[in-house]
């Protein structure tokens, strides 16, 4: 059996930018992915990990759901930011997650509008 391939940094920016009005901006360095100026996803470049922006109780589900893959950040975990260890992560695990971040932090207009679509 063939297993998967490790996502990229590449699928990350694929599945960020499908999201709804989602752009890429440099953050200190680094890519970083918005909608309405707030970031839901920042790629870090040494190493295979990004950082979300999730609701709290979303991050506590993943964080249960998907162990060693993703944790609470070592900085304001309790305002949703998540670490992923994106090379240990599968593609539709990945979709969800920066789905829910996007999800955490698009203005509700926005949201109102994907739910009514």
């Amino acid at each position: 059996m063939l297993s998967s391939p490790m996502p990229t940094r590449d699928d990350i920016r694929r599945i960020a930018l499908a999201q709804p009005q989602a752009y890429e901006a440099d953050h200190h360095g680094i890519p970083s992915f918005r909608v309405g100026k707030k970031i839901f996803c920042t790629v870090h470049l040494d190493r295979p990990r990004i950082v979300l922006k999730l609701d709290r109780e979303a991050q506590l589900d993943m964080i249960a759901a998907h162990p060693g893959v993703v944790e609470e950040c070592d900085y304001q975990p309790q305002h949703g930011w998540t670490f992923v260890w994106f090379e240990t992560a599968d593609l539709p695990t990945l979709e969800t997650l920066l789905r829910l971040a996007w999800s955490a932090v698009a203005p509700k207009k926005l949201l109102k509008a994907q739910a009514t679509a």
